[in-house]
């Protein structure tokens, strides 16, 4: 059965020539939003610097024996990342596509034809989607069966971009709700308190993220926009009583999502089927709705430090 494409929450990263990009970003409109870089080395840095999706490489500008270690070593550290190559308008050779093949990159999508484009799409939105936030609202709803709208609605509030979230006021704000409203009713149901999701949501992505021996400890913390590495240390021993080290031995992804599972659904699954934590009944106060506030570089395409010139 066909995948329906899903929009990734990580960006994807690119190599590619200047027309190719022109197209990618068309193609992903809806999908993904793409982080577009000059060399592998480029691609690299990103890689270390924050979550990504995939990476998409040119074959003409990445298929050269001078970048086929660089890309090796890519394709090697960070393993749970896709890479895809594509073939764009320059066609290619054999040593290219060999070069690539030695490096460690297996898929290739020929978008010389309209249907590349598709099966592009389909490949990043469908079999190689691989994110966590997908895996673990599977994972939920496979453990809980039918749920209520609302409790569908915290799940994906605490995967969906979550790594924006990390206090319970933001997440109260997000779910339109007053955070005291959100802990009580968490409360007077037995449930564990909301923030003890929303910090298990976090080390879910550690974990990922820490598979790939390109990641270092740092590195994970910020891109989680942790405080500082020590932070992120004493976040771990606080929820699973062990070191940042000891964490990445024991807990991959899968061990993480188990131990998830484990503590926070499987003992409370007749709760989660009839709860409905963000029901905003009469007279209920909410919290007001504040405007986004958008700069005016943003708003104007400009550079922040530029005057204005009218």
């Amino acid at each position: 059965m066909t995948l329906a494409p899903r929009a990734l929450t990580a960006p994807v990263v690119t190599v590619l020539e200047p027309e190719e990009r022109l197209r990618v970003d068309a193609a992903g409109a809806g999908l993904y939003r793409t982080i577009h870089r000059e060399s592998v080395a480029g691609v690299h840095d990103e890689l270390r610097r924050r979550r990504v999706s995939a990476v998409l490489v040119s074959v003409a500008r990445c298929g050269r024996d001078t970048q086929e270690r660089q890309m090796a070593t890519l394709v090697r550290e960070f393993p749970s990342v896709p890479t895809v190559a594509l073939l764009g308008a320059v066609p290619p050779t054999a040593e290219s596509l060999l070069h690539l093949g030695n490096a460690g990159v297996t898929r290739i999508v020929d978008v010389r034809i309209p249907a590349g484009w598709n099966r592009l799409r389909q490949l990043l939105g469908g079999e190689l989607l691989g994110e966590v936030d997908q895996q673990c609202l599977d994972a939920v709803r496979a453990e809980i069966g039918e749920m209520t709208p609302e409790g569908m609605r915290f799940f994906e509030a605490i995967f969906v971009r979550a790594e924006r979230v990390s206090t319970i006021r933001t997440l109260a704000t997000r779910l339109g709700i007053l955070p005291s409203t959100l802990m009580s009713r968490f409360h007077r149901a037995g449930l564990p308190a909301p923030k003890q999701y929303l910090c298990y949501a976090r080390l879910l992505r550690a974990a990922r993220l820490l598979e790939d021996p390109g990641h270092s400890l740092a590195g994970v913390s910020h891109a989680l926009r942790y405080s500082s590495p020590q932070s992120f240390g004493r976040h771990i021993r606080m929820l699973l009583g062990m070191s940042a080290g000891e964490f990445r031995a024991r807990h991959d992804f899968a061990a993480m999502r188990e131990r998830f599972l484990a503590d926070l659904i499987r003992p409370y699954r007749h709760i989660w089927r009839g709860l409905r934590p963000l029901a905003v009944r009469p007279g209920m106060l909410v919290p007001p709705t504040v405007p986004s506030r958008v700069p005016p570089s943003v708003a104007e395409g400009r550079p922040a430090w530029a005057r204005r010139t009218a």
